[in-house]
């Protein structure tokens, strides 16, 4: 039997770009040729996609880290380097992607939520390949003897949170009969015993009546405080959230603790409610199963009455003899086709925000940059796509240092620091390396049309920080 594992942690990298190639042409009887350095190769990414053959993240429980193919460095010849290979992981059905915070390891944002057969994001995008020389060439500079970096990708953490795929969830205390139920609905063959906590993972099984088919999941059971975390709570509840229709099963007799039915029937409802508030409102069928036992003819009747009181459809059934299977099963396939539809419908008419958005505050937010002062004549400089400019740029080259400068100035950075206090003569410090502020001049040298990203802007953190069209909102 396979292992099930519903959530996982994992470490996404970006293959990085290859570096551009420094190169003047080289030919008899052409004594001045010109560059013709290639350009670097972008480095592959790492995409997440859903595979419907997939039940389970189990290829992510031992193995966390993951990383695409960089690409290769361009050569002379303007010969291009060839770029990385995609690294595709594939997930089932109904796995939603999370970005977790550097510090915390928490839940910063959704990235992705892949519900359809072969949905995918990219998680981890390559580094550009930097640019050879014949890019730098400009009025002012006829010859430059010098290419751009790589640039390095990004790498992050990410978590895998699988939710089940079933039109249908079988909801209720450990041991009413739930696994029962779905082998008595279904092909499904869970494990069946009479203790507590015999499901440890969700089945799924595929009901067929009459004319209908539909998936249903059978949820590990739920006890008082599952919505806090009791138990395993959190990981069970999880997987009832896409159902359309929640089955709440109700052990009639009491169990062995000789438990009140209507009292079950409470603390079930109230920990959905109190887990998100919208499957209190979600359709609900309620299941008294057991019912062959003798003696229960007024239990089942305030149950009933319980249930009808709160908008339920009642049903007493015995997944032992199957006695009310057949009108509970087909009743479910039409309630399933109904919800079907209208989710249809709302998707029809309000369909759900693209994977894109994510993609645009990324970039967003690798535009801003932050000032700060570390000492009396000595400021700070940090923010993603400014340091990338640094990490790209050979330090051990001039010319390609005084293109970095030009650049800084393009992306608004030289006005920035004067508007932060900055004065000329002052230190300049990015990452490992520093320079002299020589103040902010408008450079006309090289266009700003080079610079490869513009995104819209995002609201802001505080005065000093910026992003490449000015003050940044955060």
């Amino acid at each position: 039997m396979s292992q099930f594992t519903d959530m996982c942690r994992i470490n996404v990298r970006g293959g990085d770009g290859g570096a551009g190639c420094m190169s003047f042409r080289r030919e008899a009887y052409v004594p001045k040729g010109g560059p013709d350095g290639g350009d670097g190769g972008d480095g592959g990414s790492v995409v997440v996609q859903a595979d419907a053959q997939l039940s389970s993240l189990i290829d992510y429980r031992f193995k966390h880290h993951f990383r695409a193919e960089r690409g290769t460095h361009g050569q002379g010849s303007r010969k291009n380097g060839r770029a990385g290979e995609d690294l595709v992981l594939k997930v089932p059905m109904g796995t939603v992607v999370w970005e977790l915070d550097p510090d915390t390891m928490e839940h910063a944002r959704q990235i992705a939520d892949l519900s359809h057969e072969g949905a995918r994001v990219t998680v981890a995008p390559g580094g550009h390949g930097g640019r050879g020389n014949p890019h730098f060439v400009s009025s002012v500079r006829r010859a430059p003897a010098f290419a751009e970096k790589g640039e390095p990708a990004v790498e992050h953490w990410i978590e895998l949170e699988l939710k089940l795929m079933a039109d249908a969830a079988l909801v209720g205390l450990p041991s009413v009969g739930k696994s029962s139920l779905i082998a008595r609905m279904s092909a499904a063959r869970p494990k069946i015993a009479d203790y507590p906590f015999t499901t440890l993972v969700p089945n799924l099984g595929m009901v067929r009546a009459g004319e209908y088919s539909f998936v249903v999941a059978d949820v590990p059971g739920l006890i008082e405080g599952a919505s806090e975390g009791r138990g395993l709570g959190h990981q069970f509840l999880r997987h009832i959230e896409r159902t359309a229709l929640i089955m709440h099963v109700v052990d009639i007799t009491g169990g062995f603790e000789g438990r009140d039915p209507l009292e079950d029937y409470r603390v079930i409802n109230e920990e959905l409610a109190a887990y998100a508030p919208e499957l209190a409102e979600r359709p609900q069928v309620v299941v008294a199963n057991k019912c062959d036992a003798s003696g229960m003819t007024e239990r089942v009747a305030a149950l009933r009455q319980a249930a009808v009181a709160d908008g339920h459809r009642f049903f007493a059934v015995s997944a032992l003899t199957g006695a009310g299977m057949n009108s509970f099963m087909l009743a479910c396939g039409e309630m399933v086709a109904d919800l079907r539809r209208e989710l249809a419908e709302a998707a029809a008419i309000k369909p759900a925000p693209a994977v894109i958005e994510w993609e645009e505050r990324r970039q967003a937010r690798d535009r801003r940059f932050e000032i700060s002062r570390e000492e009396a004549h000595a400021w700070r400089v940090t923010g993603t796509n400014i340091e990338r400019l640094v990490v790209q740029t050979d330090w051990e080259n001039e010319e390609a240092v005084g293109y970095l400068q030009s650049r800084f100035a393009r992306v608004g950075l030289d006005d920035a620091l004067a508007k932060a206090g900055c004065a000329p003569g002052d230190e300049v410090r990015i990452m490992g390396f520093a320079f002299e502020f020589e103040g902010a001049e408008e450079l006309q040298e090289e266009p700003a049309a080079e610079l490869r990203e513009d995104p819209e802007e995002l609201p802001d953190a505080d005065e000093l920080t910026w992003d490449e069209d000015g003050p940044a909102d955060a």
